[in-house]
């Protein structure tokens, strides 16, 4: 490429559309393209879902003025430009569909003013991607037909629209349902037609309400919605009974506190999203290094000069801990060779697989030092030519499995890997939510997260949904004075996840057999306490 097409391609900005709201939703065009953005100029309402994305990045800019009004065409075409002539690879992430309602023009012609050139991004469109989550498609059966109209037109004609074979999509619909429906059956459509009224559509605020043209305005006002959305009119609406998906998760909406870090809460996060749960990370410790770092660097000469049989991790915090001392000395995983190696629970010994390590032994019971004790084999002056085991570990470790060991003839270098130090408070609005019901249910996976958060936070509102992974962690959450609904079937996290979801489940199946609108905890915020199921 010679000088003059690399200054052509310099003045290119990608246009890329977010779609209805769920991030998840933007294409793979679209996530490589931001990804290697120097610089994302964000509508000011694709702002939060870019934040989603990649938390507070310093590549977001939000095309608004001081006040935080959004800028006009022309200001914002002028504000890419800026950038471009720094020198910085630009995109535009513009909310919803501006090829649905007609901005991408104007942004294009804006641009091409100020001799920028374009890459347009489509994304999924509200009018399917909508319904899609609302648990109906747009045709089928004998509906063959789809209209597509904007709510705030002024000009519309409701009889172009009373086919019995149309659906008819309303753009803005939501907060003028009942004039809309009265239009239609005014014009001929029958008073029995499904109409279906999405806010929020496919995010973790999406609430639908299912009515006919002739009950829907008695039906939005006893739901008290408010807010901008779509209005579906046709037989296709029935399909919910069938392809609802989305709004029926066990914990659909529900903002679950997971205290801690990103590294030890990825799968635990991920199981909570796949039942709709929205995941909130906060850390209760921080991970520090030894005071001092003798004790390591002799256990670490010793496993590499044959000192050891075992090697035993006890938690994905000591297998980093050896890693990374590993890599200060250019060790990998082959000075492993020869050794058996252990490891408390499945999450540690994925973190070993990661490394390139196969543990020989994890629990087959209860994943904890009592459960690694019930498999740990005893002393064998034969089979066994080293009776030496390396054990590193936090400095606040019990001394459970060290004598548990030493009663199985083995002896132990019980070494402090790491410390564990309370961490810092978290944001001021993640504590006032832990402290007033903001969040739907909190889960403990140990006593000392439950001792850490009250420090660092404050204690759980008396409606938040308490779940603890074993008795000796929900003992402790009760000396704190908190009620335990949820307790794990196993000493696992991902059954933990599981069973907060049971329990999800029951208090949505229970809030409908009782009228209520609504199950999450965080909208009920009343003092009195469910029990556990």
């Amino acid at each position: 490429m010679n000088a003059k097409e690399r200054n052509a391609m310099s003045r290119v900005v990608a246009l890329i559309a977010t779609g209805p709201g769920d991030p998840d939703l933007l294409t793979l065009r679209a996530m490589q393209l931001l990804r290697g953005a120097d610089v994302i100029v964000c509508d000011a309402d694709a702002l939060d879902l870019a934040r989603e994305v990649f938390g507070e990045d310093e590549r977001l800019l939000a095309a608004t003025d001081e006040d935080g009004l959004p800028l006009d065409h022309r200001s914002r075409a002028k504000l890419v430009s800026e950038h471009l002539k720094k020198g910085a690879g630009v995109v535009r992430l513009i909310s919803g569909d501006p090829l649905l309602d007609g901005s991408l023009l104007i942004e294009v012609q804006a641009l091409r003013r100020v001799k920028v050139e374009v890459e347009v991004v489509p994304g999924v469109s509200p009018v399917t991607g909508v319904p899609a989550y609302a648990g109906f498609g747009l045709t089928g059966g004998k509906t063959r037909e789809v209209a597509v109209v904007d709510a705030h037109d002024t000009d519309l004609d409701w009889s172009a629209h009373v086919r019995p074979r149309q659906t008819l999509v309303v753009l803005g619909g939501a907060d003028r349902a009942a004039e809309i429906a009265a239009g239609l059956v005014a014009a001929g459509r029958p008073e029995n037609t499904p109409v279906a009224i999405t806010r929020n559509g496919t995010t973790i605020d999406q609430r639908t309400i299912v009515a006919t043209l002739g009950t829907v305005a008695a039906a939005v006002k006893a739901a008290k919605q408010t807010g901008s959305g779509i209005m579906v009119v046709g037989d296709v609406v029935d399909q919910r009974a069938t392809m609802s998906w989305f709004e029926t998760k066990p914990l659909f909406g529900w903002r679950v506190l997971v205290p801690r870090t990103k590294e030890q809460a990825g799968q635990l996060s991920e199981q909570l999203r796949r039942y709709g749960a929205v995941p909130v990370e906060v850390p209760t410790i921080s991970v520090e290094p030894p005071r001092t770092p003798h004790q390591m660097e002799r256990a670490i000469q010793g496993l590499v000069t044959g000192r050891y049989e075992w090697v035993v991790f006890t938690s994905t915090n000591a297998v980093r801990a050896v890693c990374e001392r590993f890599a200060d000395y250019g060790l990998d995983a082959r000075s492993f060779a020869g050794l058996k190696v252990a490891a408390i629970g499945d999450a540690t010994a994925e973190a070993l697989r990661t490394f390139g390590v196969v543990p020989d032994l994890v629990p087959s019971g209860e994943q904890s030092s009592r459960g690694l004790l019930e498999d740990w084999p005893e002393y064998d002056t034969v089979m066994d030519p080293i009776n030496r085991v390396f054990l590193p570990r936090a400095d606040i470790a019990t001394e459970t499995l060290v004598a548990g060991m030493n009663e199985l003839g083995w002896e132990v270098d019980d070494v402090t890997a790491y410390r564990t130090v309370r961490a810092a408070p978290p944001a001021a609005h993640i504590r006032e939510a832990i402290k007033s019901g903001g969040f739907d249910a909190v889960l403990f996976t140990s006593s000392s997260t439950v001792r850490n958060l009250i420090g660092i936070a404050g204690k759980p509102h008396a409606t938040t949904v308490i779940a603890c992974i074993g008795p000796q962690t929900a003992s402790t959450a009760e000396e704190h004075g908190l009620t335990v609904d949820v307790l794990a079937d196993e000493p696992k996290v991902a059954v933990l996840a599981r069973n907060l979801a049971e329990h999800g489940d029951a208090l949505r199946s229970a809030a409908e057999e009782a009228g209520e609108v609504t199950w999450r905890p965080s909208r009920r915020r009343t003092s009195a306490r469910r029990k556990a199921t």
